[in-house]
């Protein structure tokens, strides 16, 4: 068979506009806040169905500055999940406050309004659900808890529940623009978004400096934009989002078809949310070996986030005795398969096939 591999993208057919798009950006000579950065701004605020869009220079600033900008202060409480990325959590220690881990469901790898709620103290100041790897979290189960809903979509560019946007339904949302991500840019990138005026000026001053005319520093900020290259090249690839998530959600249905569920347990999108498969991970009870069976047969598998946030090093100072079986689950459990916009269904047919021999 031939390989496929865990990431099957390429930006091949945007070079030609990448280019004209990075030569534009070069002849402007405006590589601060400039032109292309306020036009990506205004274009993706209105394809998320947004007022504001503010940004930033990675996905792991906008978190810190959107949860700044919610005013969440050093010493307060995060309610966030341990089957994420360290980031999540890290953006929360970083700016003083202190990470409080709830558990996921183990079938979406996602947080549930009872999972958050259990964690909740009266010192929450922010609640931070992941759509994690490219599915929906409920979000508007969560703002009925009566405490600032700041989504990490950094995995989830284009998802969506009904017809709002992943981005559109909490307070805030935040954003990476990574290439790995559904929506990629050449190198590092971020966005805060939202629909309070306030919470968008008091981003945009903390992005720079804290200063909203570079003249008077009213807070401790950052050196955090989001840079004119990128964001030209953000341009560009907006608006080919769509098709790719529907090229994403295509393979997704392949798997199915093709009868992965013989083998792994599928992912399953929240209720009502429409998935976009950043990546496609599955629930095996021995993923290492699975993963080290289909590299002999070309394919490429691995697991994601094995050591969940609680049990990082990193986050010692900050974990109270706590039982997550959901997550110690996923973190035992999950394996991601290939996926990306230039899966086809003979690739996926491959993928399963090399699954069936398995034990």
């Amino acid at each position: 068979m031939s390989p496929v591999p865990l990431f099957a993208t390429s930006l091949e057919e945007q070079h030609e506009r990448l280019l004209e798009a990075l030569a534009r950006a070069v002849r402007g000579e405006r590589f601060i806040l400039g032109p292309e950065v306020h036009a990506f701004e205004e274009e993706f605020a209105r394809y998320l169905g947004v007022r504001h869009c503010v940004g930033v220079a990675n996905g792991t600033d906008a978190l810190a500055i959107a949860l700044r900008a919610l005013g969440v202060r050093a010493g307060d409480e995060v309610v966030v999940p341990s089957f994420t990325f360290y980031a999540t959590a890290e953006a929360v220690a970083a700016i003083g406050a202190r990470p409080v881990f709830c558990d996921v469901d183990p079938e979406t790898f996602c947080v549930t309004r009872a999972t958050v709620e259990e964690a909740l103290t009266p010192g929450t100041k922010a609640v931070v659900p992941v759509h994690l790897f490219g599915n929906v979290a409920p979000v508007p189960e969560l703002r009925d808890l009566g405490v600032p809903v700041l989504e990490d979509a950094a995995q989830a560019a284009g998802a969506s529940v009904g017809n709002a946007k992943a981005g559109a339904l909490g307070d805030a949302a935040t954003f990476s623009f990574f290439p790995s991500k559904n929506l990629p840019c050449m190198g590092d990138g971020g966005a805060v978004v939202t629909n309070d005026d306030e919470v968008a000026a008091r981003a945009r001053a903390l992005r720079f400096h804290g200063s909203k005319d570079k003249a008077t520093f009213v807070e401790v900020g950052y050196n955090s934009r989001l840079d004119e290259l990128q964001a030209a090249a953000l341009r560009v690839l907006l608006p080919e989002l769509d098709a790719w998530n529907a090229r994403r959600r295509a393979a997704a249905r392949a798997y199915e078809r093709e009868g992965l569920a013989q083998y792994a347990a599928p992912p399953r999108a929240v209720k009502g949310a429409e998935h976009v498969y950043h990546l496609y991970v599955v629930r095996h009870e021995r993923p290492d070996e699975l993963a080290a069976a289909l590299a002999e047969r070309g394919v490429g598998a691995r697991g994601y986030y094995r050591t969940p946030v609680h049990r990082q090093p990193g986050m010692a100072d900050f974990v109270n005795p706590v039982d997550l079986p959901g997550t110690e689950e996923c973190a035992r459990t999950n394996l991601a398969l290939p996926m990306g916009t230039l899966l086809t269904r003979e690739h996926v047919s491959e993928v399963v096939r090399a699954l069936a021999p398995l034990p």
